[in-house]
């Protein structure tokens, strides 16, 4: 998808006719700019917003740039700018601290791994720098306001409506992609080949017949009934409709039918059930009933394990912020007085001081190249700090969008000439270089390594455009590896809570898509849809082998001697076995796994002091059937 970057003079040329005579500098233009994709325009003014490229009330642009082209999906694009409405809200725009550009940079960052021109981005600092700059300020900065955050024209039109809230524009995005897509319909049929081929297709799963006729006045009252429950149902049942009048004789010889309506309901390839009458609720409610009979629910939702269920899945995260001058100093001269350094070190003091308002996203592609080329220039000793730096950096969100997004192979390569993010023609993403890294290092990398790579891995989950990334192969592999030798370490009991603290985040992370993926497969009321369980966009479940390598590490903590094991050690385990045995495939490697390996009675052998502990053992040992 092509990204335009489009500028605007909000003075409409009376800053290069003005400027010098008020300023005593040159200037061409009071710049706003905003980002072209798709058709859309995305800008930040009276917080992000968007309409139909070209029909702001800025006018025609005055230039566009053609910034690159991002082949990122709407719906993570549309993730990343609802991640920035805590940073880009009504109230923190200021003209030359916080403006449209600061936003416009921040988000072709993401997109296609390259800010916007330098001469717009820092012309506030430049009007700043003038002898009447400052003085002039709060009248600039008032005069301009209204301009700026001014609303989207609403006479607009688009299938995504102009508007400030990229979570409201997601679930329009979600339903023009439904609108476009073929709707489940009920075929409408007249001969016994019909029947018998689309009964066939749905020998695995459910189908249904509506015997009518042209001259059966009942049978028009459950019409829409019938073609909304299709369109319920989608592709877990197939609809069928026959009218008698205009069916072949060998229709009705092998379904023989006294009145109209009449239905028939067949359960992979048998014949379910069989009614008669224009009732809509009974239709429903025996459409429901076949549907849970063709997807059934997993026994596991049928058991009681409130314990487990309420604990919190919002992920683990290590904010904590070190002595940043001190931490940098450990670097080394070359180091520490690298551009990209001192960048990064700047950011996140005025984002920790100020906050975000006040700290405009550095270069991030330069930090990129720096942390790739840490791996190589600091001895193992000293490369905790690279990585501490990436760890406090990433609690901000636009940090942990623009190394999420390198993660899509086709943008990896898009975004810096020689193939990689750093221009070095390798491929592997800047957090995956880190992290295998570490793990080659092994047992004999040093402990304050491990430790801070492990801090650093769990706040990659702040992001949920992440989760994908770090659920896949290779990252997932790395992930587990780094987490398993951590927890075989029984000499630094900090590494193990940090390496259960990952383990929370990833199996948390699992236990969401698996439980919105059960919600899927069965049957639900649209009436009764909404499960509350937030998607993580394009993620899938770890890997069934990653999972089984997770589960027996989990075990073998757990089966440990009780005085060699804290309590939080123990509670931290048994939440993160619970998370990979709820709702586990049944005939899969991880619930084979737990048989073999005993999980019942290692659980059930472990002591907790406190009741409630107690008893989320006792829910979590009953998962191993």
């Amino acid at each position: 998808m092509k990204v335009e970057l489009y500028v605007y003079d909000l003075s409409k040329g009376l800053a290069r006719a003005m400027s010098l005579q008020w300023l005593g500098i040159q200037i061409d233009a009071v710049y706003h700019t905003s980002l072209v994709l798709g058709g859309m325009e995305y800008f930040y003014g009276a917080g992000v917003q968007t309409c139909r490229a070209g029909t702001t009330h800025h006018g025609r642009p005055m230039e566009v740039i053609h910034m690159g082209e991002t082949d990122l999906p709407l719906e993570v694009i549309l993730e990343y700018l609802e991640s920035l409405k805590e940073v880009y809200t009504a109230e923190a725009y200021d003209l030359f601290v916080h403006n449209c550009n600061n936003f416009t940079n921040d988000f072709a960052m993401f997109l296609v791994g390259k800010g916007i021109p330098d001469h717009i981005t820092s012309l506030p600092q430049t009007v700043l720098n003038t002898p009447f700059g400052q003085m002039l300020r709060p009248a600039l900065d008032s005069a301009m306001r209204p301009i700026t955050q001014a609303p989207v024209p609403q006479q607009q039109q688009h299938p995504i409506r102009p508007t400030n809230n990229a979570r409201e524009a997601i679930r329009e995005v979600a339903q023009a992609q439904m609108q476009a897509k073929p709707v489940p319909k009920v075929h409408n049929v007249t001969s016994l080949s019909q029947i018998t081929s689309l009964l066939q297709s749905a020998s695995t799963s459910s189908a249904i017949i509506f015997f009518t006729s042209s001259t059966c006045a009942p049978c028009k009252l459950v019409y829409q009934p019938y073609d909304d429950l299709a369109a319920e149902a989608g592709d877990k049942c197939v609809f069928i409709k026959v009218d008698l009048n205009g069916a072949s004789a060998d229709v009705g010889s092998r379904f023989p039918v006294r009145a109209t309506p009449t239905f028939m309901t067949f359960l992979k390839g048998q014949k379910h059930n069989e009614w008669s009458g224009a009732d809509a609720r009974q239709l429903k409610n025996n459409v429901q009933s076949l549907l849970e009979a063709a997807f059934p629910a997993h026994p596991h939702l049928e058991r009681s394990v409130p314990t487990l269920l309420k604990t919190s899945l919002r992920p683990v995260t290590y904010a904590k912020m070190p002595p940043l001058d001190k931490l940098v100093a450990k670097m080394g001269e070359g180091q520490s007085k690298d551009t990209a350094v001192k960048n990064i070190v700047a950011f996140v003091k005025a984002r920790e001081s100020e906050g975000a308002r006040e700290a405009p996203l550095p270069d991030m592609p330069a930090f990129a190249a720096f942390l790739r080329r840490s791996t190589e220039e600091l001895p193992p000793d000293l490369l905790f700090t690279s990585l501490d730096l990436l760890r406090v950096a990433l609690v901000d969100p636009r940090v942990s969008g623009y190394f999420a997004e390198e993660h899509s192979s086709n943008n990896t390569q898009n975004r810096k000439p020689g193939g990689g993010p750093d221009g070095d023609g390798s491929s592997s993403p800047t957090i995956s270089h880190l992290l295998s890294h570490v793990l080659k290092l092994g047992t004999a990398a040093p402990y304050n390594l491990r430790l801070t790579a492990l801090h650093m891995a769990c706040n990659l989950f702040t992001s949920p455009l992440f989760v994908p990334h770090l659920l896949s192969p290779l990252l997932s592999s790395t992930l587990i590896g780094m987490i398993t030798s951590a927890l075989l370490d029984d000499k630094h009991v900090p590494l193990q809570i940090s390496a259960l603290s990952l383990a929370l985040n990833m199996t948390g992370a699992n236990h969401k898509i698996r439980m919105k993926k059960h919600s899927k497969n069965q049957y639900v009321d649209p009436a009764f849809s909404n499960t509350g369980i937030s998607d993580h966009t394009g993620a899938e479940e770890l890997p069934e082998a990653e999972q089984t390598e997770l589960l027996a590490s989990l075990l073998e903590v757990l089966g440990l001697e009780d005085e060699g094991v804290s309590d939080e050690v123990k509670k931290m385990a048994v939440v993160c076995t619970g998370w990979l045995l709820y709702c586990v495939d049944e005939n899969g490697e991880v619930r084979d796994l737990g048989r073999v390996m005993d999980a019942r009675s290692t659980i059930e052998r472990v002591s907790f002091k406190r009741v409630e502990e107690k008893m989320l053992g006792k829910e979590v040992s009953g998962l191993v059937e």
